[in-house]
């Protein structure tokens, strides 16, 4: 990456529409090559500061509060100089004058502007939608009221079995609420799963106590006094409900796009550079498309962060785009998932399956490479089959026990800490904030001897949690015998484990 710092300079005016995950990274990215180089402004819709939107589910089901979820908090805007307006929309941009006004009839005009509005939740145009108690699930405020609805227990019904539905229907049980999850088709996760791992994730979802109707299409929601008492279903099924939750998916937030003349598809226009049709105007995140495709999931969307944030810094990165993988987070079910797993043609698989033990693993294999991976039940070597299918590493010598995981395939003798060893740079580590070996490894070098250490650096294993085994083992191999497993903060007096183990 170029970088440069503007800081004894006059600076460009950078705006920001929008506070997510994606800016968040860019931001990060950006202030560490090219310190000083932009004034920058931030425009939030949300009245805080930025939040990891995938520490939803633990926020609702009551495992953390929002102080746990912040990313970046005041201190962190203000020690970079950044200007960050809550609570305030972006309302109309004028490209020609090179300027945004905002909610408050305030004018801003800019250098270079960064379009990250996000996405907006598909409501079902169901009769009976507008009753009160009838919500989605995409920010902290729908958690809030979720939360506020759980208190008196009663029954949710979640409508659509995807990732975020199973993330709510976990959260809502947590609270104490009974609560059915509807899937329109016969699988759930269909996106991400194949049948026999959703066959297993049902056994799994269903031991917690949450029930699951598939092929279940809702035609009504019922109410009284305006406010749900249930939904009716295609085939007559009345289920009672005090909460309704629709998870049925996202579309990108082009409005103010369009509004502006920019190049809009499915999603905001972008190149490989992260521009869109005009040169000083960038998007980024769940708002945009690049090469005809939309990403939902994380992994993507830092990605396209750091690309832009090495182009406004005046590199030349190109984002080409992502293999995409996806991990459920509920705790007591480890899934993993990425890359082609329909098979086909030309396609072979090589399959593990345990269900007594909950355990499936799928690699689908073409012309000798991994071209899809579904696991479940031991997500350990996920980071490994990973690498292997984004690298399109030829399986030659170790496909007979390829199925088995890194410590068995052509290396019987490894054992797990040599198999973290063993991995790459780019493998990524954590999933929840895109961290990849490198970093981690840098940050320990650099003095990050702990557990906390290492999580206030670089944010690995700082939000789920399903990564700190690794990071352990990274901390191990990097410090030798200066590294003590427990060398962290317990939670309290009677057990050495923390917070975040417990």
């Amino acid at each position: 990456m170029n970088t440069m710092d503007d800081s004894d300079g006059p600076k460009r005016r950078l705006l920001i529409v929008g506070n997510g995950m994606a800016p968040g990274r860019m931001l990060e990215t950006l202030i560490e090559h090219s310190p000083g180089a932009f004034d920058i402004t931030i425009f939030n819709a949300e009245p805080r500061v930025n939040y990891n939107r995938l520490m939803l589910s633990p926020v609702l089901s009551g495992e953390k509060r929002y102080e746990d979820i912040v990313t970046h908090d005041d201190d962190w805007y203000s020690r970079h100089g950044i200007t960050l307006l809550k609570g305030c929309a972006v309302t109309g941009i004028d490209r020609e004058a090179r300027s945004v006004t905002d909610a408050h009839g305030d004018v801003h005009h800019y250098d270079e502007l960064v379009v990250a509005t996000g996405s907006t939740p598909n409501r079902l145009p169901l009769p009976g939608a507008e009753f009160d108690g009838v919500m989605v699930y995409r920010d902290l405020e729908d958690v809030e009221r979720m939360v506020d609805v759980s208190r008196r227990r009663g029954r949710a019904v979640v409508i659509g079995g995807g990732l975020l539905g199973l993330e709510a229907a976990d959260g809502l049980a947590s609270q104490g609420m009974q609560v059915t999850v509807l899937h329109h088709t016969t699988v759930l996760m269909d996106r991400q799963l194949d049948a026999p791992a959703a066959h297993l994730l049902r056994q799994a979802i269903e031991t917690r106590g949450i029930d699951v109707l598939l092929e279940a299409n809702t035609t009504e929601i019922l109410g009284e006094d305006g406010r749900v008492t249930g939904v009716k279903l295609a085939d007559g099924i009345v289920i009672d409900a005090e909460l309704v939750v629709m998870a049925v998916g996202i579309r990108p937030a082009t409005q103010l796009a369009e509004a502006a003349g920019l190049a809009v598809n499915r999603g905001i226009l972008v190149d490989d550079d992260m521009r869109t049709s005009d040169p000083h105007v960038w998007a980024l995140g769940e708002c945009v498309e690049h090469r005809e495709t939309v990403y939902g999931l994380v992994a993507p969307l830092y990605e396209m962060a750091d690309v832009l944030a090495a182009n406004l810094a005046g590199g030349n990165l190109a984002y080409t785009g992502s293999m995409l993988s996806a991990k459920l987070k509920v705790n007591g079910i480890a899934l993993f998932s990425a890359g082609d797993f329909s098979g086909g043609d030309g396609c072979d698989e090589i399959v593990l399956r345990d269900a007594a033990a909950g355990i499936y693993r799928r690699i689908v294999m073409e012309a000798d490479r991994i071209v899809g991976i579904v696991i479940m039940g031991d997500t350990t070597d996920s980071a490994w089959y990973f690498d292997k299918l984004r690298r399109s590493e030829l399986i030659d010598d170790g496909r007979d026990s390829l199925i088995f995981g890194q410590a068995f395939a052509g290396a019987a003798e490894m054992d797990p800490m040599a198999a973290v060893a063993a991995l790459p740079g780019e493998a990524e580590i954590c999933g929840c904030n895109g961290i990849c070996k490198s970093k981690i490894v840098t940050a320990i070098e650099g003095g990050a001897t702990t557990l906390d250490a290492v999580r206030s650096t670089t944010k690995a294993s700082s939000s789920c949690g399903t990564c700190t085994g690794l990071v352990e083992q990274l901390m191990a191999i990097t410090l030798g015998d200066g590294f003590e497993v427990n060398a962290v903060k317990p939670m309290c007096k009677c057990t050495d484990l923390d917070h975040m183990d417990v």
